[in-house]
């Protein structure tokens, strides 16, 4: 389910090989939420296209990429967002290619009275990034309750309500054991004021897509218009250069002033 404004997705030209190293405008995304709803599946799919079933548990500690066993787009140390793997790849936003970072995270969250209690270095990640994905599983409600307190962290972070965050819920191929209604993941991202999408991994590889496309093009028009911004308060007023004949008919009435 998607709301209004994303009812006719856009589309981005195929994804750029992976190159060594990074150019042009850069985004940062992180994919937060509880263990096991899908986080690295949804990464993978969108960089290499493929579904992969069955991870091991990403606990923060694993080399980059395990488990998965398919090759991966190349792993950027970073020593600002650690744990987890961090993805970069190039890929093409309308015309401009775009170096993207995806952080993906452990789902070591615990939420004790509607409080998120997160790593430390999960909390750096949310720092380091500047949008956000909120992934849940459809078939369990408690990854579900994660989303509110983990949405408050990051406001909390990112005050700036133009911080870009998704909400997602995954795994909606497996309707037989949904235990969160669309409507309750909607009604949950109107409160926040957030976007809202319901996809299945492994079914639709372009309801993937379309959800790293929309926030890596939030965040481009972020950058756009703070550039701009930028510029704009660089420009400092000229002063007005003095009419000379003001100023020559202003010391004669000085003058004549004076005299009598």
């Amino acid at each position: 389910m998607r709301l209004p404004s994303m009812s006719q997705p856009f589309l981005l030209a195929p994804i750029a090989e992976c190159a060594p190293g990074l150019s042009g405008p850069q985004v940062r995304l992180a994919v937060l939420g509880a263990r096991s709803v899908g986080k690295s599946a949804m990464i993978v799919r969108f960089l290499t296209k493929r579904f992969i079933g069955d991870y091991e548990p990403n606990t923060g500690e694993a080399e980059a990429g395990s488990g998965c066993g398919v090759p991966v787009p190349q792993v950027v140390p970073d020593t600002l967002c650690s744990p987890g793997s961090l993805y970069s790849r190039l890929v093409r936003l309308e015309g401009d290619h775009v170096a993207v970072q995806i952080q993906d995270t452990p789902g070591c969250i615990q939420v004790q009275e509607d409080c998120v209690q997160v790593l430390d270095a999960l909390s750096r990640c949310v720092k380091w990034a500047e949008g956000f994905l909120l992934v849940y599983s459809i078939t369990d409600y408690s990854s579900y309750q994660v989303v509110r307190p983990l949405y408050q962290h990051i406001r909390k972070v990112h005050p700036d309500a133009r911080t870009p965050i998704i909400i997602v819920g995954n795994k909606a191929d497996l309707l037989h054991a949904r235990q969160v209604q669309a409507k309750e993941g909607l009604q949950l991202a109107n409160e926040l004021g957030s976007l809202f999408l319901e996809i299945s991994t492994s079914d639709d590889s372009q309801g993937v897509c379309n959800v790293f496309q929309y926030l890596c093009k939030e965040l481009s028009k972020l950058q756009h218009a703070g550039s701009t911004d930028r510029r704009r308060a660089s420009i400092i007023p000229r002063p007005k250069s003095p009419n000379m004949q003001d100023l020559k008919r202003r010391f004669k009435q000085a003058l004549s002033s004076k005299v009598k």
